[in-house]
């Protein structure tokens, strides 16, 4: 075991006599956590004190279940003395300024958060995103219109920055971008599943000069150029289909995102699907004759 020499000793009682400002931002071991006050030891002849009211902005924090004695914590100095001769510190102050940096960062990075709604407020809710209140406004809150935002209130919801402004304490999510962003994955997943020459049936959900637009299902519409919809020319898609007919397509491409379908080959492919699909036809009697008799045997579905 080293020896302490006399420098160590004078550092230690340099550090005792170390005085405070407002402002400055200390680090201490903790001596105690209680629900009125978390004790520091500074190093120093007084001992740091956190009351309640600032430990965090965040009312779900509750020390007893987040601090343990022995750990180290970041803090502001509010006071050099508190009434009792202890410094008078914040916690929620420190954490506040490092959140805003972290927030900062997440906000560029389009970080994904997992927060639980409080409370609702007036068009919106809110939630709190590393110890800071966060408003989450009506508009986004889900991909489709919200109207009650009260039935929100407890859930949990996964959402990214929009905006993040420490000088205005100011903080904006969205979980509606995340929703976004995961429908997005979805259909990209769907349209690679999509293969070139591949028959369906959709129906016709929008109609333009220069063609119609088929819901494949899944999500999916596809455009259905005009001069892909029948063999003969017309002059609009009206001519051949209406909104909300049930058409077979046949997939001719997926680039971009965009599908593009036909009617005219899908219906160029249905005989050779019909032929593919006939059924075998039994011309010599005693086949058909055991045929019957194996089909009498099997109890079909009702």
């Amino acid at each position: 075991m080293s020896e302490e020499t006399m420098a160590d000793f004078e550092e230690q009682i340099q550090a005792s006599f170390r005085s405070f400002k407002e402002g400055d931002r200390v680090t201490g071991t903790v001596v105690s956590v209680e629900e009125e006050e978390i004790i520091l030891d500074l190093q120093t002849f007084s001992q740091g004190v956190i009351p309640a009211s600032e430990y965090s902005e965040d009312p779900a924090f509750h020390a007893m279940d987040e601090i343990r004695v022995g750990e180290t914590l970041d803090a502001v100095v509010l006071d050099n003395d508190d009434g009792q001769g202890r410094i008078l510190l914040s916690l929620k102050q420190a954490k506040e300024e490092m959140a805003w940096d972290k927030l900062l960062r997440a906000k560029e990075d389009k970080t994904v958060f997992t927060v639980k709604v409080l409370t609702s407020v007036n068009a919106g809710v809110v939630a709190y995103l590393e110890g800071i209140r966060g408003f989450i406004p009506a508009s986004q809150l889900a991909l489709t219109y919200v109207e009650d935002v009260d039935a929100f209130v407890g859930e949990k919801l996964e959402v990214v920055i929009l905006t993040a402004d420490p000088d205005r304490k100011k903080l904006i999510l969205s979980a509606k971008e995340v929703a976004r962003e995961q429908q997005a994955k979805e259909k990209e997943k769907k349209l690679n599943a999509l293969q070139k020459g591949f028959i369906t049936e959709g129906v016709v959900e929008r109609m333009e000069p220069y063609g119609c637009f088929v819901n494949i299902g899944d999500d999916l519409t596809g455009l259905v150029h005009i001069s892909q919809i029948c063999h003969k020319f017309i002059k609009s898609p009206g001519e051949a289909v209406k909104l909300g007919q049930k058409v077979k397509v046949k997939v001719l491409e997926v680039d971009g995102g965009k599908i593009r379908l036909s009617i005219k080959e899908a219906e160029e492919a249905a005989p050779e699907l019909e032929k593919e699909q006939e059924p075998l036809e039994y011309h010599d009697e005693e086949a058909t004759t055991s045929l019957a008799g194996l089909l009498a045997g099997i109890k079909l579905p009702e």
